[in-house]
């Protein structure tokens, strides 16, 4: 990697790290994905139930069917044929009481704020409530000023790609942007802003890596 950009990842990345802890997050910078994946394995006891969010970056880092072979029970609702099957809602479901849940976050403002917009609801309620302790992971690239940044990067960015992902084309595909669509195939639903660690978890980890991780 450059130097320059990656002086300016870490720089990114710890300014954010500092924010956190200052909302009492427990939070930390790595360089690589490869460090992040360690430390979620190591912060993960075998035995326990994990919940997996909605995320690419946590697919992206290939630690499920470690979690796995271990003994790990890994409730993951993407292992169903439909998104809107009974199965599929039983194992959203589940992810709310689970003991660790592992997810990323839309955005990470330098104020410390985790940003998200959600289609379901299961992601951005498991993220707040419900499960014993939380490890979220987002690279650099998640970082933004404050929150009309991180709605815009959202908007603009993280929304397209995963209804290109997922084969949905509601009216921001076309439009290239936001339209504020009042239509079925809508996915922006319902969006969270966590100003501070929630007080019912057990430990709230937040691990940013300096490299450029999902959408």
């Amino acid at each position: 990697m450059d130097p320059v950009m990656q002086w300016y990842m870490e720089d990114r990345g710890k300014r954010a790290v500092e924010a956190l802890k200052k909302r009492e997050f427990n939070a930390l910078y790595v360089e690589t994905q490869l460090q992040a994946k360690e430390i979620v394995l190591q912060e993960i006891p075998p035995g326990v139930t994990v919940g997996i969010g909605g995320s690419v970056t946590i697919r992206g880092m290939k630690v499920l069917d470690d979690l796995r072979a271990r003994g790990n029970k890994v409730i993951d609702h993407w292992v169903t044929a439909s998104l809107f099957s009974e199965e599929n809602f039983q194992l959203r479901r589940a992810q709310q009481t689970c003991d660790v849940f592992l997810s990323s976050t839309n955005a990470i403002t330098l104020e410390g704020q985790l940003v998200n917009i959600d289609g379901g609801g299961n992601r951005v309620n498991a993220l707040g409530f419900g499960p014993q302790k939380a490890i979220v992971v987002a690279g650099v690239n998640k970082i933004v000023p404050d929150l009309e940044s991180a709605l815009r990067r959202i908007r603009e960015i993280t929304v397209p790609l995963n209804c290109r992902r997922i084969n949905s084309s509601p009216p921001c595909i076309a439009a290239g942007k936001c339209v504020d669509c009042r239509v079925p195939l809508r996915v922006c639903r319902i969006t969270t802003i966590i100003e501070w660690k929630p007080p019912f978890f057990s430990d709230y980890l937040i691990v940013i890596v300096g490299e450029n991780l999902g959408y």
